[in-house]
């Protein structure tokens, strides 16, 4: 199982981008629920506590595909050193806005600031693989690379995060992810041979001379496709982590919650693992769809949980089915965009996550202030089957986005990307 992935990590500068990529993905897993916790805390509301979140996530869901396109056109280091150390800056404001009791506001301004300048550096470390990989089977063993650690980080972080804001000091799980922002986040952007190259815009007129504006990669139906799906999975992830934080607290464990959540990254990180040793016949989109559906099916069972022990066998479960989907629809974007827009396409289906994460937060903790945790994996459920019925009512768009590939090229990137109407 280990011979693909130590192929792809054995290549010039590869593991170097790898590893400082985890580093600099910290912030991913723990600064939503290090928000949580620390306003949670010194004020006593999930309502606010995820809204605070939310604002972080929805600010970078909004200017994270901005960033990128800034990316794709100057390089990735030109731009996000600078917005890693504003992104950064940022974060320590929140903390002490919040350890001051300052306003309400400055906690929305300060983490508006902080997601807006945070970037994605889960879709910069993905377009160095593109970049150095030119093997299809290679590159959907980079990719699952990338899920399993992504899940890895997942592992980690909400352990860190719960552990350093109920033992250590409320604000104390944000401190982590800084670090690891300015630290990893720096070490990667050093590194200037896997880099890829700038492309910058040409300059096209039309014919009566005027400058043209150069087109989104949304115009693209499937594109459109998959940011709406990825919405609604990132609703899934958002309720699931506040209401997990409030079973835990209403089960009197309250520093079990990270370790819940950790156990759903950690099945999800085996799959992943497991999903990208392995080459695939079956046809990418009817991967995606399946995928959906199955991480659907474990979702609906969180209703059912009346116990830490049982919530924790469900995430299990459940999780297997979220590293896979996660590399199918990273898959499908390599089809769907040109590859020097790669990083935005990249970018625009990470940060519709991000939606859906300060979605699902956002409204799990009111209902969750008004009915329990039960009332936010309410949330989940119904997430889960927006989500099934997005990908079921967009079949036709998602196969038509790969039409081109033929049969033996559904097995991962055998054709250049689909040009965008």
């Amino acid at each position: 199982m280990l011979g693909p992935y130590r192929d792809v990590l054995t290549r010039p500068g590869t593991l170097a981008f790898s590893a400082a990529g985890v580093v600099a993905r910290l912030p991913m897993s723990m600064l939503g629920i290090g928000i949580i916790l620390m306003i949670e805390a010194t004020h006593g509301s999930y309502g606010l506590a995820g809204s605070v979140s939310a604002v972080s996530v929805l600010a970078q869901a909004v200017c994270s595909p901005q960033l990128a396109r800034l990316v794709d056109l100057h390089g990735q280091a030109r731009v996000m050193r600078p917005a890693t150390a504003v992104s950064a800056t940022a974060i320590l404001a929140l903390v002490l806005c919040t350890v001051l009791d300052a306003p309400v506001v400055t906690l929305y301004v300060t983490a508006a600031l902080a997601g807006a300048t945070i970037g994605s550096f889960g879709a910069l470390v993905r377009a160095r693989w593109s970049h150095v990989l030119d093997d299809p089977r290679a590159l959907h063993t980079a990719y699952s690379l990338e899920s399993a650690l992504d899940e890895l980080v997942f592992v980690v972080g909400p352990i860190l995060a719960t552990t350093l804001a109920t033992a250590v000091a409320p604000s104390a799980g944000l401190l982590v992810p800084v670090a690891g922002m300015l630290l990893g986040g720096f070490w990667f952007l050093a590194q200037r041979r896997t880099q890829p190259p700038p492309h910058p815009r040409p300059a096209a007129t039309a014919p009566d001379g005027s400058p043209v504006r150069r087109r989104s990669v949304m115009r693209s139906w499937g594109m459109v496709v998959l940011a709406v799906v990825f919405v609604a999975m990132g609703a899934i992830f958002g309720a699931t982590d506040v209401s997990t934080v409030a079973f835990a607290e209403e089960a009197g464990r309250p520093g079990l919650a990270g370790v819940v959540l950790a156990v759903f990254a950690c099945g999800s990180m085996i799959s992943g693992l497991l999903y990208g040793a392995r080459h695939w016949t079956t046809p990418l989109w009817r991967r995606f769809a399946v995928g959906m559906v199955a991480l659907a099916l474990g979702a609906s069972l969180f209703v059912l949980v009346d116990s830490m022990l049982m919530l924790a066998v469900v995430m299990f479960v459940a999780g297997f089915a979220i590293a896979p989907t996660l590399v199918n629809g990273n898959a499908l974007v390599q089809h769907l965009v040109p590859r020097e827009r790669l990083t935005e396409g990249l970018t625009w289906v990470g940060t519709s996550l991000g939606v859906g994460v300060s979605l699902g937060s956002w409204l799990a903790g009111t209902l969750i202030d008004r009915q329990g945790s039960h009332g936010g994996y309410l949330v989940v459920v119904v997430a889960a089957g927006l989500a099934v019925l997005a990908v079921l009512g967009s079949l036709r768009t998602l196969r038509a986005g790969t039409a081109d590939l033929g049969a033996p090229a559904d097995t991962e990137h055998e054709a250049a990307p689909t040009p965008q109407p």
